[in-house]
């Protein structure tokens, strides 16, 4: 097995939404903002070569919106899906499998792209099973009023028209059956059955965060986006999940934060904290 980090450009969120009630006295101190009271952020993805499948787990917000869409989000940096995956050298035709942690457009709008001719959507991976689960693309589908924005009929509704979307047994009975060192915790606080992998690699365990923790800026329990759908259930789920990270020692892989690949945590007096960061050269050579 081999990871990779692929990262696939940067764009901006409003501080405030980020950090939900935690003033921005506080939050600018890990996550300034700029005159607009933006803040940058990551879209960074994980690529898993093992044996003959190459897993990509989330896509970024991909290049198929209109103009007036991307305005709202300030796209910027040299980083793209399609020319990392070339750098990494790969084709969207190699990927086998494409694990979405969620369908909100930022996690999975690389996956899908408009036709050639123009008219209509397909998906980039041609050869690739979409995962997801079923109760998330239940709620993605039939989207409550206050999240359906995030909800792109574009980036999700392709995916089950080619016959390429999978559902994850939220059990867990399917893991070692379909994924080798690979198992997934479910959360629910920010959308419903958002899937966080856990992959052993190299003697060590990673968890790819997704939006349980966006970013370093993150780690105090209060810290907790004003897009959480059911912000309680995420401070409960962030606390167990903190706590265990930092007593188990786990690698967290950041997908939104925009300086810092990995992290570990540590119990301190004032409960969870930063220990350590990383990139993920550092500790995997990779």
């Amino acid at each position: 097995m081999k990871l990779q980090v692929l990262n696939t450009g940067l764009f901006k969120l409003d501080g405030g939404a980020m950090f939900g009630v935690v003033p921005k006295s506080l939050w600018q101190r890990t996550n300034p903002a700029d005159q607009d009271n933006l803040c940058t952020w990551a879209m960074r993805s994980l690529l898993i070569e093992d044996g003959d499948r190459l897993i990509l787990i989330d896509t970024g917000i991909g290049d198929k919106q209109s103009e007036k869409f991307f305005s709202h989000y300030h796209l910027h940096g040299d980083d793209s899906l399609h020319g990392n995956l070339k750098k990494l050298g790969y084709s969207p035709d190699d990927i086998t499998d494409v694990f979405l942690t969620h369908l909100h457009f930022d996690h999975c709008g690389g996956a899908i792209q408009r036709k050639s001719d123009g008219v209509g959507f397909e998906p980039v991976f041609k050869n690739a099973h979409f995962w997801s689960t079923e109760k998330h693309w239940n709620w993605a589908t039939e989207p409550n009023d206050r999240e359906k924005a995030s909800f792109l009929t574009e980036n999700i509704m392709p995916i089950q028209e080619t016959g390429q979307l999978k559902f994850v047994d939220r059990t867990g009975n399917y893991t070692k059956d379909v994924f080798n060192q690979f198992d997934v915790h479910f959360v629910d606080g920010h959308t419903e059955s958002q899937m966080l992998p856990h992959i052993t690699y190299k003697d060590k365990t990673i968890v790819f965060m997704a939006d349980l923790l966006p970013s370093t800026g993150h780690i105090p329990l209060p810290y907790v986006m004003g897009y959480d759908t059911r912000p309680l259930i995420t401070l409960k789920e962030k606390k167990e999940f903190l706590e265990k990270a930092a007593k188990e020692n786990f690698y967290l892989f950041l997908e939104h934060d925009s300086v810092n690949e990995l992290c570990t945590l540590q119990e301190t007096e004032k409960g969870i904290r930063l220990a350590e960061t990383f990139s993920f050269k550092e500790i995997f050579g990779e």
